[in-house]
């Protein structure tokens, strides 16, 4: 959902609250990196400074070259709002980004090369552009009055959307009308089971190489926006949808997004019908620093999963400020976001940009629909930030072309720059992905937070029937030792210190926000 969220690290405590569930997972294959992109903003193919379809075709090379194996896009529809939820068409792409054609090429070119894609759906609601609304409104008789849930029974009171709002201002300074749909109809629910089946298979074939590899579900809720008008969706709505599109094809993966940021996900594994939910908690008790808190959410997101799930670990994305925003822009606080980011389990992603350490906020803007562009600023391909396939959409017209100070040249902060320096926060991703690739207890073996003597020292343990690996993170800025409670022969994976066996522990000595690991043998 794309409305304004604050950030606070304070609502950290609810992390020192732990959910318990009794069952463990299957066997469920995590070898997979997805690369969360906000299009519009990546890479632009034809001069327009809007990033498109064509544009992310063009940069798999470099993608794939990160180490990355599936992508996962914002809204394609088309929307009256720069970042595409709240439609006007579920149908239509979005022309900025391309035509149909378009994206047909690049889903069978990401699929030639052995990569998924992710779309991200958000059919609960409409804006007064719609079909749907212009031939319903004052219209029960229309065939779309039963798409669009009304307060009245004349169609002249579209119900209001989450927290109670009637519309948006957006980015281009317009205000337009929202509503809810209604999820529980029957045509709504004909309607989406259509979509959605399109999606997976477009041409009708039964290959899916030109369909979807699974979708994310934005503010998925079982009581939407708990107003009580549509309650029990996942039973009435999701559920029975989600059966329906994993008969067509049994392998698609769907990713629900939790609306509650403070939940786990543990309703939407066990009742929702999904596959996956993002690790909201553990991201924000990364960003912390904070040993009780990661604590408090590494077991419950990562160990107590329900049987063949999995959870979508990422230190940001569209709705939050950068974690060079939240770190300040410390390189070494970066490569520790970087490690738990990729070496604590669960489905990686990265947000794009993450790896240069591009950085933004929407703190020092009002509550507007164009508040968090900072957190989606141009992709910085070159030093200078300007040059081919830039997509500096928002510098070019309007209230927010003079209001951006992320992207700065010769900041250091580009791929240019970064793929020169050996000690860059690019080369830091690429050595952890190929590190994670290359250990097999990194991609698929279990998570166990493993104990030690120092407050500021994390430690965790990933094992499978082939490797056992452990993992030390320094929370400080200072140098610092620690016994932990391990044994064996550790050998080094990442980093040069070396542990010493002490008292049946292992000693360790790590810099400031140093990370290191080890197989034990």
């Amino acid at each position: 959902m794309k409305l304004n969220r604050q950030f606070i690290l304070s609502c950290l405590l609810f992390g020192l609250i732990f959910t318990t569930i009794s069952a463990k997972p299957k066997a469920a294959s995590n070898d997979e990196i997805i690369y969360h992109i906000f299009q519009r903003s990546f890479y632009d193919s034809n001069g327009d400074y809007h990033g498109d379809l064509n544009g992310i075709r063009q940069k798999l090379d470099y993608l794939q070259d990160l180490g990355v194996t599936s992508i996962l896009l914002t809204p394609l529809y088309e929307s009256a709002f720069y970042h595409n939820y709240f439609a006007i068409d579920f149908e239509k792409i979005d022309p900025k980004y391309g035509t149909l054609a378009d994206y047909l090429k690049l889903i069978k070119e990401l699929h030639r090369r052995g990569m998924k894609f992710y779309m991200d759906m958000e059919t609960q609601y409409v804006t007064e552009d719609s079909r749907w609304w212009k031939e319903a409104f004052g219209n029960p008789q229309s065939p779309y009055s039963d798409y669009i849930l009304w307060d009245d029974k004349d169609n002249q009171k579209p119900s209001t959307i989450v927290y109670n709002l009637t519309g948006l201002k957006g980015y281009d300074g317009i205000t337009r009308k929202i509503t809810t749909a209604n999820l529980n109809s029957d045509a709504s629910k004909a309607y989406n089971l259509k979509l959605f089946s399109y999606w997976i298979d477009p041409n009708g074939d039964g290959k899916f190489d030109d369909g979807v590899d699974g979708f994310r579900l934005d503010h998925m809720m079982d009581d939407l926006d708990n107003k009580g008008r549509l309650p029990h969706l996942f039973d009435t709505f999701w559920n029975p949808m989600l059966a329906q599109l994993r008969a067509i094809n049994p392998k698609i993966k769907i990713v629900a997004e939790q609306a509650n940021w403070f939940s786990l996900g543990n309703e939407y594994l066990e009742h929702g019908g999904v596959d996956r939910v993002f690790g909201l908690r553990l991201c924000f008790a990364i960003r912390s620093f904070d040993k009780k808190l990661l604590l408090a959410n590494a077991d419950s997101t990562l160990a107590m999963l329900p049987p063949g799930k999995q959870q979508v670990v990422f230190i940001e994305n569209h709705d939050v400020p950068r974690f060079s925003y939240a770190v300040k822009g410390d390189l070494t606080k970066m490569k520790v976001g970087c490690a738990f980011n990729l070496l604590m389990g669960g489905i990686p992603t990265i947000y794009y940009g993450q790896e240069l350490g591009m950085t933004g906020t929407s703190a020092n803007f009002g509550a507007t629909d164009a508040n968090e562009i900072p957190d989606r600023q141009a992709f910085e391909w070159y030093k200078s930030d300007t040059g081919k396939g830039m997509a500096l959409w928002y510098k070019q017209t309007g209230p927010w072309k003079d209001q951006f100070n992320g992207d700065k040249p010769n900041d250091g902060i580009s791929l240019e720059e970064e793929q020169q320096d050996p000690n860059s926060l690019w080369h830091y991703y690429k050595k952890m992905i190929a590190i994670r690739k290359a250990n097999p207890a990194l991609v698929d073996g279990s998570y166990k937070t493993i104990g030690n003597d120092n407050d500021h020292v994390f430690t965790f343990m990933r094992r499978d029937a082939r490797q056992t690996i452990l993992v030390a993170i320094n929370l400080s800025d200072k140098e610092t030792g620690a016994n932990i409670d391990a044994g064996g022969n550790p050998v080094g994976i990442i980093g040069d210190v070396k542990p010493a066996l002490k008292d049946r522990k292992l000693a360790v000595t790590l810099p400031a926000f140093g990370v290191a690991a080890w197989a034990l043998k």
